[in-house]
């Protein structure tokens, strides 16, 4: 629908439940129950009386994801950024390295914590370091009264920029003025664990690197693993934003692409395709027409955008020649000279210290066609039925110190999508889902190393708008992902993650704030099992009031 547009306005893993990877908020301070009260116990306080509609205040923003374990070690902390953002003037600092925490730890912390009050969109920022991307994300919608929120994310694998010091730059672009009055503030610290005789340091990439001008890549001529990670958000208040819901030329909606709605982040390595990935879903806390929907708990990975992961080893020979190589990130399916996505590389090596130079070769390059299909069918209720996919595999041999390694790469994306939509989209609905399964196999001196990821985004929704300007959004987003790690065909390690969102949001459009009558119901549960643990926790709010934070595990 029209209005979607006009309200959001933002411009690998073996998932360890030990080390508790992703963003969380400061804990809430509400009743955090167990997962069964027995009868001789007594019963948990009463949950938190909901209004009968929002208020001008409600409960600050937080998420059901896990907090970032932190080892029993010392610690230091280093403010690299502080600011207030009015308009999209970056804030530019110094950093240095911490003192007394040595500079090969065990962890290395993240934090933002924000504030904002009065009126204002969602706004999309990032943090960097050295040029290097430490962190990606949105802003949460204030209320009059005002709100905070922090986000948390585990940066160690980023140690190598941290040892030295390095320019900062953060953006959180906005806009202030007699409507939108919300100021942004901000402050993001580092916090270093060291590492002792029983906290041993974390293994890192032994360099972080970026892109010269944007384009080029020069590697250490001793790189025996490359991994490529980006940032790839499709934002900025326009179509891309809502990428998902794009139909063909032929098509009357709004949001238009010559190709419908498929989206794929391509990587190329001198001119040659080197990894496909599914972009995630974002909803960004404006989306759907609705912000009731995200006042308190944002869509998966809205505060903490995940970078796409390429490992690009098998490309390590051609790249260790000394010589700089471009790399390119494109969107597929964006039309010719559109704007909307941002897909900022950083360069994660680890190199063969005990040789100078790694020589190697890239043995394989075999890419399925890409099939991309939209079907529309006009009535009434219009529909567009989607279907795409593509596939690729590489491999190469870099000669180490330790032997010849051959690692294969191979990556497989499908997409199936039904949308639905009335004349004037006062009714508009979605539902889709897109899968990116990978394997990665190394394969040298003893049992060949194999890592199997399967992610699985999902996304089914509507959005209707009444005869009384009553709008309504429904939505359920998921984020899911499985990961084995095997050794000579034996499994060593495995996770499942599935992070679910839930929303059912109603108000009066087209009037003051203060007439909108507002009713929300929103819940979100993080389940992460695996072979280091489980962790469950389960969030429902109701008019902006938590009325649940129960954890299971």
């Amino acid at each position: 629908m029209r209005s979607r547009i006009v309200m959001s306005m933002l411009g690998g893993v073996i998932l360890v439940a030990s080390t508790l990877l992703g963003a969380s908020p400061a804990p809430a301070a509400v009743e955090h129950t167990a997962e069964a009260t027995p009868s001789a116990e007594p019963a948990p306080p009463a949950e938190p009386a909901p209004p009968a509609e929002f208020g001008t205040d409600w409960h600050d923003p937080l998420t059901a994801a896990p907090p970032i374990g932190r080892p029993a070690t010392r610690s230091c902390q280093v403010t690299v950024a502080e600011a207030q953002f009015r308009d999209f003037t970056p804030y530019r600092g110094t950093y240095a390295p911490p003192r007394g925490c040595g500079d090969r730890w065990s962890r290395v912390v993240l934090r933002l914590d924000g504030k904002v009050r009065g009126r204002q969109f969602d706004r999309l920022g990032h943090l960097h370091i050295g040029g290097v991307e430490i962190l990606r994300t949105s802003t949460p919608e204030p209320s009059p009264d005002g709100i905070e929120w922090s986000v948390e994310k585990d940066v160690t694998r980023y140690s190598d920029t941290f040892r030295r010091s390095r320019d900062v730059e953060m953006l959180i672009g906005n806009v202030v003025d007699d409507t939108y009055t919300g100021v942004i503030d901000v402050r993001a610290t580092l916090t270093f664990y060291a590492a002792d005789r029983t906290t041993r340091p974390a293994a890192t990439p032994d360099r972080v690197l970026t892109l010269t001008d944007g384009t080029t890549l020069t590697t250490p001529r001793n790189s025996e693993r490359i991994v490529a990670e980006v940032y790839a958000t499709g934002s900025g208040g326009g179509c891309e934003e809502y990428w998902y819901l794009m139909v063909p030329d032929s098509a009357p909606y709004s949001c238009k692409a010559d190709k419908g709605p498929y989206r794929e982040v391509q990587i190329k390595v001198d001119g040659q395709l080197a990894g496909i990935a599914a972009p995630f879903p974002t909803v960004w806390t404006g989306g759907w027409s609705n912000p009731f929907l995200w006042y308190v708990i944002p869509g998966p990975r809205a505060f903490d955008v995940k970078p796409v992961e390429y490992d690009l080893t098998p490309f390590a020979g051609l790249l260790n020649d000394g010589r700089p190589h471009r790399v390119d990130v494109s969107v597929v399916g964006v039309p010719e000279g559109q704007a909307g996505w941002s897909a900022p590389v950083n360069v994660l090596v680890w190199q063969d210290t005990k040789s100078p130079r790694v020589t190697g070769a890239l043995t394989a390059h075999k890419e399925a066609d890409l099939a991309n299909s939209a079907t529309y069918t006009p009535g009434s209720e219009h529909r567009l039925d989607t279907e795409g996919g593509h596939g690729l595999t590489v491999a190469g041999y870099v000669n180490t110190s330790h032997g010849r390694v051959t690692t294969t790469v191979s990556r497989t994306l499908a997409t199936t999508s039904a949308h639905r939509w009335t004349d004037g989209e006062s009714m508009d609905g979605l539902q889709a889902s897109w899968t990116d399964d990978e394997s990665v196999t190394a394969d040298g001196r003893g049992p060949d190393r194999t890592t199997r990821t399967r992610r699985a985004y999902t996304m089914d929704g509507t959005t209707t708008l009444g005869p009384d300007d009553r709008l309504r959004s429904v939505l359920t987003l998921g984020d899911r992902a499985t990961a084995v790690e095997s050794r000579g065909g034996r499994r060593t390690a495995w996770s499942r993650l599935d992070d679910t969102y839930t929303g059912d949001a109603t108000y009066t459009a087209n009037v003051p704030r203060d007439q909108r009558h507002a009713v929300a119901a929103t819940s979100e549960r993080y389940r992460l099992n695996g072979s280091a643990g489980c962790y469950d926790r389960s969030l429902v709010t109701v008019q902006g009031v938590l009325t649940r934070d129960r954890s299971d595990c």
